[in-house]
């Protein structure tokens, strides 16, 4: 690596945002690609740091600084290959992962850190774009079979590891398309389609096989699951919903984030939505409680849907704008963060808890909200209202997205004999093993609700785990 001085002469430069006018009128993604010279430019602002903590914010363990000179050397074929080595599907985190590496950039100790995203995104793009992404198949088979239940990043990245080992590899999705929340829990906006496609293309030239539309547990029961194959691995995700205890709960017009999300992003595919209530925003006022990714993403598509109006609620005071004296660096930053989406209307308030849901004649009218301040006392948190009168929003479509209670209990899960964890999470060992001998979990499932970075590394560590117990020894990384 040469003389790293690009951080003194170059400033930090993400990809332009499609105009909110164009972008609105369409689901295609929101950001332009930067030209190849600017990239290279980003790339030599890494100042290959004695201790990287770049590697501290990843859960994969990114090999940043070397893909990142790499591509300042122009010398792309070479650092896909570093990206490779340690992410499975870097066109996936490259597009929706927040980033926790760049907040850990040491040049963001008092300048804008290293464009690491949107280097990494590049890089793999570019190597689609150039034909050097190739199915890689295993050069022998160890006559082993695993099957992995859920197509999610957890899932596929385990799958893909698994196969590479030489084991037979069978990846089962309840859906009727793979891809678990990247297909139908992501806007188009964030990630378009083909993108998934190209990858699943892919796997399955490298001998994974894909079977949809099964609901293991039911379709086809654990036992039998047990019988045909040596190893499972679950990548169920965290799909039970947090709900509401309010009054007016019940009220038509209410519904989970991911609900809505799934039937529109179906939609967006062309797809017929035979859910009921089929929820839409076209016309409507809507109120999303809740901010997060998930809300954010509720946002982009109502907007995109012509709704009529839309707030954002947060329980939690607004964020400031940079750290507080209690956040340090290499911390990840307690900030307020803006979403493109919330450059493209509504509004966001802060510090409201919802009290009551208020309608007529079984629809929903209204929602009645209490400005609140957050207490943490003996290491519980609660909420406080203030002096300040309630309030009344006006919605008649109501999305809530508070997060996740872990993964959903079911015939599967009963018929394996896991045990759960007090968080509602499977119970796995620090090797991602469950209670019952050949059973692994990953992603969600494990962890909760999380960053797609932490999927992936999880379905790798429990694809090596599970490779070891076939095999008896370690071989994966």
């Amino acid at each position: 690596m040469g003389p790293r001085t690009g951080f003194l002469e170059h400033t930090r430069h993400t990809a332009h945002k499609r105009p909110v006018a164009e972008r609105i009128a369409d689901y295609r993604e929101v950001y332009v690609p930067l030209p190849v010279q600017v990239l290279r430019e980003q790339g030599s602002r890494c100042m290959d740091c004695g201790v990287a903590f770049c590697h501290h914010g990843c859960p994969l363990g990114n090999l940043i600084p070397e893909w990142n000179d790499l591509v300042s050397r122009d010398d792309w074929r070479a650092a896909v290959e570093r990206l490779h080595a340690t992410n499975n599907f870097p066109e996936f985190t490259g597009r929706l992962c927040p980033a926790p590496c760049e907040p850990a950039c040491v040049l963001a100790i008092n300048d804008d850190p290293v464009a690491i995203k949107q280097i990494e995104q590049s890089i793999i793009d570019r190597a689609f774009d150039e034909g050097w992404i190739r199915p890689e198949p295993p050069a022998h088979r160890t006559g082993r079979r695993v099957a992995v239940v859920g197509s999610g990043p957890a899932g596929l990245a385990a799958a893909q590891q698994l196969n590479r080992a030489g084991h037979r590899v069978t990846v089962f999705e309840r859906s009727d398309r793979i891809g678990g929340l990247l297909r139908y829990g992501i806007p188009d906006f964030k990630m378009e389609k083909w993108v998934i496609d190209r990858r699943i293309d892919l796997l399955e030239a490298e001998g994974i096989t894909f079977e949809t539309g099964y609901d293991i547990g039911v379709d086809v029961s654990a036992e039998q699951l047990r019988e045909r194959f040596d190893a499972v691995v679950l990548a169920v995700g965290a799909d039970r919903p947090r709900d509401m205890d309010v009054p007016g709960r019940r009220l038509r017009g209410i519904h989970f984030a991911m609900d809505y999300l799934v039937q529109q992003n179906r939609r967006v595919a062309g797809e017929r939505v035979n859910a009921h209530p089929e929820i839409t925003a076209r016309g409507r006022r809507v109120l999303i409680v809740g901010g997060g990714d998930t809300g954010a993403d509720c946002l982009g598509n109502v907007i995109r849907e012509q709704c009529s109006e839309v707030q954002q609620l947060y329980i939690y005071a607004q964020p400031p704008d940079t750290r507080a004296e209690g956040n340090p660096w290499p911390q990840w930053p307690l900030i307020l963060r803006t979403y493109p989406a919330h450059d493209e209307g509504g509004s966001r308030e802060f510090g409201l808890m919802v009290t009551r849901f208020e309608g007529e004649h079984g629809d929903l009218r209204s929602v009645r909200a209490v400005r609140v301040e957050a207490r943490r006392e003996d290491g519980i948190r609660t909420f406080v209202p203030t002096f300040d009168a309630e309030v009344q929003l006006d919605a008649d479509l109501v999305l809530i997205a508070i997060g996740y209670e872990g993964a959903t209990r079911s015939a599967l899960l009963d018929g394996l004999s896991v045990t759960f964890d007090a968080r509602g999470n499977i119970g796995v060992d620090e090797g991602f093993t469950c209670a019952t001998p050949g059973v692994f979990a990953a992603g969600d499932a494990v962890r909760g609700a999380s960053l797609i970075v932490w999927a992936i590394a999880d379905g790798r560590a429990a694809a090596r785990t599970c490779d070891a117990y076939l095999t008896g020894s370690v071989r994966l990384p």
